[in-house]
C-alpha cells in the first residue's frame, strides 16, 4: 500500500491553476538577437550636395528627366559613419523631394578618393573635406593677401596623398606680378591659370572642369568665391574683403557644397569649401607624394631602404641621377619640388600653414 493513497482526493486544486495568469510580452526578449540589417534592395543612389546640421541635401536621378534634390537624414546604423559632400549615398523612404518630406540615407557607396586634413601636423585625427573628387583647384592671390607658398605646398601634398590631380589659379594678377611666386612650383606637373580684374580665363578654367569633380580650396580673401560665382552664376556664394590691417581675408563660405558647372563641352562639379588658414598633414603617407612624381619614383627603386630623398639623404639614387644629368634639364627642378613637398610634410616643428 502506497502513502500516495492517503492523499485527500477531495482537495480543491483550482487554487493552484495558473491558466489565468497574464504574461507581459517583451519584444526584445522574444526576438532573437541579430546584427543583420535590412538589405534595402530598393535603395536609390544619390549624390550628396551638402550637409547642414544633420540634414543632407542629395541629388537623385542625376542627369535624368526626373532629376531632383531631396532632403535626407542619416539612418541609425550609420551614426558612426561620416557622410560628406561628394559621397554617393544609398537612399530609401520618401524620395519625392516634396516640401516637408525626409528620405533616409542607409549606406555609402565605396569612395574613389578622400581629401582629408588634420587640425595640425601632430593630430592623427583626420577630418574629411570631400569625397570622390578627382581634381583640386588651389586658388591663391598674387597680392592682397600675399601668397603663402608653404600653405599651397600643403594643399598639393594633401592632393597627391589622395590621388587627386592639382590645378592652380593665381588671382589679382593686376595687383602684382606672380612670376616669382610661380617659380616656386616649376618642377611640378601643375596646370596654372592666372586671373586679373579685367581678364578672368573662365573658358580655360571651365574646360578643365568638364567631366570632373573639382574641389576648390584657398585661403580666405583670395577670390575663391568670386571665381565660383563667375563659373556657376546661380551659386550665389558670399564674397568678402581683406582686412587692410591684418592682411587676412574674412571667412565667407561657411559650408562645403557641390555645384554643377555647365560648360560648352560638358558638365562638371565644382565643390566649394570654406577658406582655411591652416592645413594639417598628420594623416599623410609620404610614399604617396613620391608616387606622384612617376619618373622620380622609378629611380627611387634604386635608393637604399628608408631613404628620405631629402638633400642630406646618403646615397639617394634620385639625387645622384639628377647630378649625373640622367633626368634631363628638368630634373633639378622636379627634384627640388619633390624635396620641398617632403620637407613640408616632414617638418613637424612648424605650425601648419606657416
Amino acid at each position: 500500500m502506497s502513502w500516495l493513497d492517503d492523499l485527500d482526493d477531495d482537495d480543491d486544486e483550482s487554487e493552484f491553476d495558473e491558466a489565468d495568469i497574464r504574461v507581459r510580452p517583451n519584444p526584445k526578449a522574444n526576438r532573437p538577437r541579430t546584427k543583420r540589417r535590412p538589405a534595402h534592395s530598393d535603395a536609390q543612389i544619390a549624390r550628396v550636395l551638402g550637409v547642414d546640421r544633420g540634414r543632407y541635401t542629395v541629388l537623385l536621378d542625376e542627369d535624368l528627366p526626373d532629376e531632383r534634390t531631396v532632403l535626407g537624414v542619416r539612418a541609425r546604423e550609420l551614426r558612426k559613419t561620416p557622410i560628406v559632400t561628394g559621397d554617393r549615398a544609398r537612399v530609401v523612404g520618401d524620395a519625392s523631394g516634396d516640401d516637408g518630406t525626409l528620405a533616409r540615407i542607409v549606406g555609402i557607396e565605396e569612395r574613389t578618393s578622400l581629401l582629408r586634413r588634420s587640425a595640425d601636423d601632430t593630430d592623427q585625427v583626420e577630418r574629411i573635406v570631400v569625397a570622390n573628387a578627382d581634381q583640386m583647384l588651389v586658388v591663391v592671390a598674387a597680392a592682397d593677401p600675399e601668397p603663402r607658398p608653404r600653405l599651397v605646398d600643403r594643399y598639393l601634398v594633401a592632393a597627391l596623398d589622395a590621388g587627386i590631380r592639382p590645378l592652380l589659379v593665381v588671382t589679382k594678377t593686376d595687383l602684382a606680378d606672380p612670376a616669382e611666386f610661380l617659380a616656386h612650383f616649376e618642377g611640378l606637373d601643375l596646370m596654372v591659370f592666372t586671373s586679373g580684374r579685367d581678364e578672368m580665363p573662365l573658358e580655360r578654367i571651365g574646360a578643365a572642369l568638364e567631366g570632373h569633380s573639382t574641389v576648390f580650396v584657398g585661403h580666405s580673401g583670395v577670390g575663391k568665391s568670386t571665381l565660383v560665382n563667375a563659373l556657376v552664376p546661380d551659386a550665389r556664394r558670399a564674397t568678402g574683403h581683406v582686412n587692410v590691417v591684418t592682411g587676412r581675408g574674412r571667412h565667407t563660405s561657411s559650408s562645403t557644397v557641390s555645384l554643377r558647372y555647365r560648360g560648352a563641352g560638358g558638365n562638371g562639379w565644382v565643390i566649394d569649401t570654406p577658406g582655411v588658414r591652416s592645413f594639417g598633414l598628420g594623416h599623410v603617407d609620404p610614399a604617396n607624394i613620391l608616387r606622384a612624381f612617376t619618373d622620380l619614383a622609378e629611380v627611387a627603386e634604386e635608393c637604399p631602404r628608408g631613404c628620405t630623398h631629402l638633400p642630406d639623404a646618403p646615397d639617394c639614387a634620385i639625387v645622384e641621377a639628377v647630378e649625373a644629368g640622367r633626368l634631363g634639364p628638368g630634373g633639378p627642378a622636379r627634384l627640388d619640388s619633390l624635396q620641398r613637398l617632403l620637407e613640408t610634410f616632414a617638418d613637424k616643428s612648424h605650425k601648419s600653414g606657416a
